[in-house]
């Protein structure tokens, strides 16, 4: 992913772009257009774009868009900087369309979607004059407000909320309005000018050059300001030959040089797009504090582990059986919301590092009953052994969430989840949540017991020679607890000891 020539880019990334020179893929492509009859002209320029939504919808989750406000450990320091995408291209190159499918691969909960179309500056009376008559240029860099949009970014980097401008294309001025956006793990920045500034560049740790045929991207400005908008295709056509062609080969174009990666043919380049993800996930690796890190301190350790739990929790109890209910709200509106039907919900834990997860599971479930079983591995058999069980009366009605740690073999969890069985509790009604399991793990319980829900926030590829989950977490329990590991046996394969 270094920066590399343009030409060697555009080799890993794709084939190189044709330049068309005749009248042929554009006149093609130009009697498909509905060019008449065409609505009244309206005052709008031709630099105008859609505010990003707040959130992003998918068919499996949706993203917040807005960022989310900062997160901080329990010493009170700021985690690290947010990891920042910036996509240049030329206008209509399919910058947003990239942006989007980026942020649906990357699969992050909070990210910053930042334009750089809200960084117009504001016209006086005879820049607003030219722009009515298509004769002011919104695709030079003197057109934006530079100046604010570094400092923007530099505080959204760092985790701060902001307050970011709304642009009215209409009347050519910021509405006296402005957004609250937050930091996030991941802003992604698009805009024709994005590599233009040398501060900026400073703050972008990956530059992705979006490049998209000269021909394609006038067709799209064609349809969209003549479908949007309401302009002639004389005014559309006099404004690209004026302002934005000269503009892209004397602002926009060169900056390709200093890209990381340049996408061929936008949005449907998905190899390329996949290696941008890829990239991005392993930075994201590299610079957070997580629980896999060995040199993270206990009180980061709990801090993440926590939030890890709550959030794993809470996306089990997703997949219990729930009914619509509707309910009547303060504002004497109706809700249609979701309700479990079911008689009721039971956690076990496997001690001890199950354990650590009931504060999370009492926290979403304020009434849940919870039960406790002790598993230990004899070293000298290598088989797991039931030390100790206390589990709630009448649990064979219940839905029960059957926590640990980390799972590596199974063995524990499947000795488990067997003591729960001989309690009649049903197998599709027990659910086996844990932070971290390796893919024996994985296998062996769904194999044995293919109805239970097997849920789990990361899945390692393989354990070592002694059963230990690689890459692992270390002996979850002593981390937590900060206890030494034990010398002469171990709590149960799963706590990788």
């Amino acid at each position: 992913m270094a920066a590399a020539g343009a030409e060697e880019r555009r080799g890993a990334a794709g084939p190189e772009r044709a330049h068309s020179s005749g009248p042929g893929p554009l006149g093609s492509l130009l009697s498909r257009l509905p060019l008449a009859p065409a609505p009244a002209p309206r005052r709008r320029t031709a630099s105008q774009c859609k505010p990003e939504p707040p959130l992003l919808r998918t068919s499996k989750r949706t993203i917040y868009t807005a960022g989310r406000p900062p997160w901080y450990t329990e010493t009170g320091a700021p985690v690290d900087e947010a990891f920042v995408i910036g996509l240049c291209g030329g206008s209509a190159s399919g910058k947003t369309t990239v942006a989007t499918r980026i942020i649906e691969a990357l699969d992050v909960p909070w990210v910053v979607l930042l334009s750089m179309d809200s960084f117009y500056k504001v016209l006086d009376e005879g820049q607003q004059a030219l722009a009515a008559r298509s004769d002011y240029n919104f695709d030079h860099p003197d057109a934006f407000d530079f100046e604010l949009l570094v400092n923007v970014l530099r505080k959204l980097k760092k985790g701060k909320s902001v307050k970011v401008p709304v642009y009215d294309f209409t009347t050519h001025s910021r509405r006296r309005e402005w957004k609250t956006v937050y930091g996030a793990n991941v802003i992604v920045f698009e805009g024709i000018l994005a590599f233009a500034n040398k501060e900026l560049l400073k703050l972008l740790d990956m530059k992705v050059f979006v490049d998209t045929d000269s021909d394609i991207r006038l067709v799209r400005r064609l349809q969209r300001d003549i479908m949007e908008r309401g302009r002639d295709v004389a005014g559309v056509i006099k404004q690209y030959n004026k302002f934005v062609k000269p503009a892209f080969e004397q602002y926009i174009e060169p900056t390709v040089q200093v890209a990381d990666i340049v996408v061929p043919r936008g949005g449907e380049n998905f190899v390329a797009l996949d290696l941008i993800v890829q990239h991005v996930h392993s930075q994201l690796e590299k610079r957070e504090i997580t629980v896999r890190n060995k040199d993270t301190t206990r009180d980061e350790f709990i801090f993440y582990s926590k939030r890890l739990m709550r959030l794993l929790i809470e996306h089990a109890l997703s997949f219990l059986p729930l009914k619509s209910v509707t309910v009547e709200t303060p504002q004497g509106t109706t809700y249609e919301g979701k309700r479990f039907h079911r008689q009721r919900i039971t956690g076990v834990s496997i001690l001890r590092a199950g354990e650590t997860m009931e504060q999370a599971l009492t926290a979403v479930c304020k009434d849940i009953r919870l039960g406790k079983i002790l598993i230990q591995t004899n070293l000298d058999t290598g088989e797991p052994e039931l030390h100790y069980l206390r589990l709630p009366k009448e649990i064979s009605e219940d839905y029960v969430i059957l926590m640990d740690s980390t799972v590596s073999t199974g063995a524990a969890a499947m000795m488990a989840v067997r003591v729960l069985l001989d309690h009649d509790v049903q197998e599709d009604r027990i659910f086996l949540l844990s932070l971290l399991m390796a893919e024996m793990g994985v296998h062996s319980v769904a194999y044995a017991f293919p109805r239970v829900r097997i849920i789990t926030t990361a899945v390692d590829k393989r354990v070592n020679e002694e059963f230990h989950i690689i890459p692992g977490i270390g002996n979850f329990g002593d981390r937590y607890f900060g206890t030494d590991g034990p010398s002469a046996w171990c709590e149960s394969d799963s706590v990788d000891c």
